[in-house]
């Protein structure tokens, strides 16, 4: 099915032998704009007694929306999507787009909330910072290469200082200092997963996800070519790694990425090839993670293709998103976080979920759905149960969204 055109508008890709930086843009200035000429009605309008005053009803609020895609696939968008949406209802409203910035198919943002990153996801892998002020305006400050390719996930250590990437096509994470105004420098670290050998079927070692574990002291990187999740300290005086342990899946399980649970002590890994949530023990102290049994989707028979799990701010609930039956998974956490009950499915409302995200107070579920190039919206309610609301979002091949703060 042919993709339909991205919603977006936005300046044009600067002419060969100009900067590639552009200038300041505003990218919710122009929503916020409109809305309140919309409040503040035609200027000529004859003068009318005053109305009885209303009851008070709480605001409503909007919030940015960032959009991943890829730029040099047919369909695909020109650069970072922006939208915002209304944190009560979890309607989104189209924005500009953030150009400059090739692949974006995975986004990070700062702990600072004032620097977003972005992936690379292209034979010579890269990561691209770019400044978001609070008037809404923002600065692509660069990018820089990865050392590796296919860069397909990213995240910020929580001290702000360094960023860590996974290179899934040459199995491999690096680090990144990070400056006081959010621009990277040149990598500080580049490990290559060279053992175990790769599962079954996998040509090598295809690192998916990195991700520092609450403790703070521990990094973890999910290989879905080794099947192998490694645990690194991080030096955070030379951003260096160094291998302290590594927790073995079952042959053939395809490990892709994992949450934590908030107390730390289990992470939910999800396994693209055996169609698995695994529920995993991690030790704060060693940084040991150990898997327990894989757990069944609940999409019967079959391949899943499960892609991501999100455990939600309490930790009552973990959702898993499936692309081969275009469903969601929804689980309660039991056992103080050590035991998972399935609960449910149901349909995401779109093709291919790539990507979940969870709105900052979970009380809203994003699903980026690559395949129909949508974001689907879910209602989370007091029991964890999904409700769609609203139509889906047209997105081009949308396959990440992160809600902002």
């Amino acid at each position: 099915m042919k993709p339909s055109p991205h919603p977006y508008s936005g300046p044009e890709r600067p002419a060969p032998g100009r900067p590639a930086r552009p200038g300041r843009r505003g990218f919710l200035g122009g929503l916020l704009a409109t809305a309140a000429v919309a409040a503040a009605g035609p200027a000529h309008a004859a003068a009318r007694p005053a109305p009885a005053p209303a009851p008070p009803t709480a605001p409503r609020a909007t919030r940015p929306l960032l959009l991943g895609t890829y730029t040099s696939e047919a369909g695909g968008g020109a650069g970072i999507g922006t939208a915002a949406y209304d944190t009560a209802t979890g309607a989104i409203t189209p924005g500009s787009v953030i150009t400059g910035v090739d692949n974006p198919s995975y986004l990070a943002l700062h702990p600072s909330g004032s620097t977003v990153y972005a992936v690379a996801e292209q034979d010579a892998g890269a990561v691209t910072a770019v400044a978001l002020a609070p008037d809404g305006t923002y600065e692509v400050l660069g990018s820089r290469p990865t050392g590796g390719s296919g860069t397909t996930h990213l995240s910020v250590h929580p001290s702000g200082r360094w960023l860590l990437s996974a290179n899934y096509g040459s199995g491999s994470v690096a680090v990144h200092p990070v400056a006081e105004d959010g621009a990277l420098g040149e990598p500080t670290d580049l490990v290559t997963h060279s053992s175990p050998p790769p599962g079954p079927g996998q040509g090598g070692p295809h690192a998916h996800q990195i991700v520092t574990a609450p403790d703070g002291d521990h990094v973890l990187a999910v290989d879905l070519g080794t099947d192998t999740v490694y645990t690194y300290a991080l030096d955070e005086s030379a951003g260096t790694l160094t291998e302290v342990s590594r927790a073995a899946l079952t042959p053939g399980a395809g490990p892709r990425h994992l949450a934590f649970h908030p107390d730390g002590r289990f992470a939910y890994l999800a396994c693209e090839l055996d169609n698995t949530l695994v529920v995993c023990a991690y030790d704060p102290a060693t940084g040991a993670l150990t898997p327990g049994p894989g757990q069944p989707t609940g999409t019967g028979s079959g391949t899943s293709y499960p892609s991501q799990p999100v455990v939600t701010g309490d930790g009552a609930y973990v959702y898993l998103a499936n692309r081969g039956p275009n469903s969601l998974t929804r689980y309660a956490v039991e056992d103080d976080g050590a035991t998972l009950r399935l609960l449910d499915t149901v349909p995401v409302g779109g093709d291919w979920p790539r990507q979940l995200a969870l709105s900052p107070d979970s009380s809203l579920l994003f699903a980026a759905n690559q395949r129909s190039s949508t974001v689907t919206v879910f209602g989370i309610g007091p029991d964890g149960s999904l409700t769609a609301v609203g139509d889906p979002f047209p997105a081009p091949v949308a396959v990440c969204v992160l809600p902002l703060p």
